[in-house]
């Protein structure tokens, strides 16, 4: 992909311009949370909190992406929906990165089951429950589903990483030909 780039040119990356990959961006999340609730509600698979906030991540991520694309922002613009990419990614990683965690834990290390998502949003203030799910509960450990030996929430870190590297190195570089 030796091409010379004049200063109008946007960036391509796999033949697609950072239109098309910020479409894509939203488009993989968008296929990501069907799956997620064909699981849910096929399949009969309930989601821990932690995958709950996975889910808002990628909801959010694909939501920036598709806002990204719908508006081909300027550079000021392109440079904050960047930032805005990275943070949602990397936070969604970090979130999955520990759920992946728990599930390597070894079976006495496993925290106990807690309340689900819905009382604890009931019962205390947001802090208190943010700080609860991070820290995990024993069904956040449980492993009922994997694909070439990774769970979900492994493939969630997987996708959050290469949506954040790719969609931060994109419009990185898009922001500063425009």
């Amino acid at each position: 992909m030796a091409a010379v780039m004049m200063e109008h040119e946007a960036p391509q990356f796999l033949g697609l311009n950072p239109r098309q990959i910020n479409f894509s961006g939203f488009f993989i999340c968008v296929g990501l949370m069907a799956y997620a609730y064909y699981l849910q509600y096929f399949e009969g698979r309930e989601p821990c909190p932690l995958c709950i906030f996975q889910r808002v991540g990628l909801v959010a991520l694909g939501l920036t992406f598709l806002s990204m694309a719908l508006q081909e922002p300027g550079r000021i613009g392109r440079r904050i929906y960047t930032v805005l990419i990275g943070v949602i990614a990397m936070a969604g990683a970090g979130v999955a990165g520990r759920h992946v965690w728990l599930q390597h834990l070894p079976p006495d290390k496993v925290p106990a089951c807690g309340p689900d998502l819905a009382t604890m949003m009931d019962a205390w203030p947001l802090q208190t429950v943010i700080q609860t799910v991070l820290r995990g509960s024993g069904e956040c450990a449980i492993v009922d589903w994997s694909f070439m030996g990774i769970s979900i929430p492994g493939w969630c870190l997987i996708w959050f990483i290469i949506m954040g590297v790719v969609g931060v190195t994109v419009n990185a570089r898009a922001s500063l030909v425009r």
